[in-house]
């Protein structure tokens, strides 16, 4: 994991002095945990005897954490430090996910209720999601402290590119361990984040530029946040709903067994983060501004979307999923800068939980709104993506 992200600091613009290299492995390690989860939800419900929606309702629960909290933990990281932040996120990220692989593993033995096994799913996912919140949040106030606004949108892409490698490792070590037992891919992946908080502990700098001054509130109809703040609930309202209709997409149009049909999802989401990872380390050879990174992703990701609609065999998903997640990985580093650049030193932590808690707001809307039209037709989930990822991209420049 070091070499990972050794390899993704490596191409950092020259002018950079600030080490990235512990918040990369810290937001690797947490994401590879989180999404080991996800991917595993499935097997460990159906073991346990709950219906999908508890399935489904134990994984959302986290984006509706993160969204309640991501402004506190900003503001929190402006009051105490960014540095603090962190290691609360991360050393209580570890602390919760210990606790909920000791649950797991004593359910799969012991083979509660389904509803107590509910119930446990949904407090232990849950309290993750506390302490998750924290670790993006502080990450992009500390690189706005850090960074002058020239490069924020490659370090941002840094940042990205790890976590779309915690994407991608995290459930393939899962599918790895998982053969031999579904609680062993849980207790190798709870050394991540402790891995994480160490790193962080022994390697971050302990200089708090932004306290120098006192911190502002900062107000979610803030006019100077109104752009980064859309596109940052657009972007996830629709790697959301990719994300909740490709298995139910390769059933119904693909035409596949359910088998076949999750061996196309699972692809599919690979080639998702594999063009997350391309993308976010393309933008770090860019200057563009990042308003115009933010037009240009939006028109890709939009022309993959709409490929999507017209998809008749997997390979063309497939394609299709490649080319909207290389837009969106334009996208998401570009909002969290033109966020960052748009306010002043005393309001970097006010405002990248903002952000957080528009990201999380798509989180929770995304697979609600996707799975209700989806009812409807089984390509519109992809039109509506397409359309809204039209309207950021032809939004109007501000005149000044």
């Amino acid at each position: 994991m070091p070499d990972s992200a050794a390899s993704l600091d490596a191409a950092l613009p020259t002018p950079v002095t600030f080490n990235l290299r512990p918040l990369l492995i810290a937001n690797m390690a947490c994401t590879m945990a989180m999404m080991a989860f996800v991917s595993l939800i499935g097997p460990i419900a159906r073991v346990l005897g709950l219906a999908t929606w508890q399935a489904g309702a134990a994984v959302t629960v986290s984006g509706v954490i993160w969204m309640l909290l991501a402004r506190p933990w900003g503001q929190a990281s402006d009051r105490l430090g960014r540095r603090r932040v962190l290691l609360l996120g991360t050393g209580g990220f570890t602390l919760a996910y210990w606790a909920l692989c000791v649950f797991i593993d004593a359910s799969l033995q012991l083979l509660p209720s389904a509803m107590l096994a509910f119930i446990g799913l949904v407090l232990g996912r849950g309290l993750i999601g506390v302490f998750y919140a924290a670790i993006p949040v502080g990450g992009y106030a500390l690189i706005a402290d850090n960074i002058e606004p020239a490069h924020r949108t490659q370090a941002m892409a840094s940042l990205g590119a790890a976590n779309a490698c915690g994407l991608v490792l995290g459930p393939a070590i899962a599918a790895l361990l998982a053969r031999y037992s579904l609680s062993l891919p849980f207790y190798a992946m709870a050394l991540l984040p402790m891995a994480g908080f160490l790193v962080l502990l022994v390697k971050l700098p302990r200089q708090e530029l932004h306290l120098k001054q006192p911190p502002k509130a900062v107000n979610l109809a803030d006019p100077r946040l109104r752009r980064p703040l859309v596109v940052a609930f657009v972007a996830m309202l629709c790697v959301s709903i990719a994300q909740i209709t490709v298995g139910f997409f390769a059933l119904d149009r693909l035409k596949m067994n359910p088998a076949d049909a999750a061996q196309t999802a699972g692809i599919a989401l690979t080639m998702v983060g594999l063009a997350l990872i391309c993308s976010q380390l393309l933008v770090r050879k860019l200057e563009w501004p990042p308003l115009r990174m933010i037009r240009v992703g939006a028109i890709v990701a939009a022309l993959g979307f709409a490929g999507s609609m017209f998809a008749d065999t997997a390979w063309i998903l497939w394609l299709c999923f490649f080319v909207s997640a290389a837009g969106m990985g334009w996208i998401f580093p570009a909002f969290a800068a033109l966020a960052a650049n748009a306010v002043e030193a005393s309001e970097q932590g006010a405002t990248a939980g903002s952000v957080g808690a528009a990201q999380g707001l798509g989180v929770v809307v995304g697979p609600l709104a996707a799975t209700l039209i989806y009812a409807v037709e089984p390509r519109l989930p992809y039109l509506v993506a397409a359309a809204l990822l039209l309207l950021v991209a032809l939004w109007p420049a501000p005149r000044h």
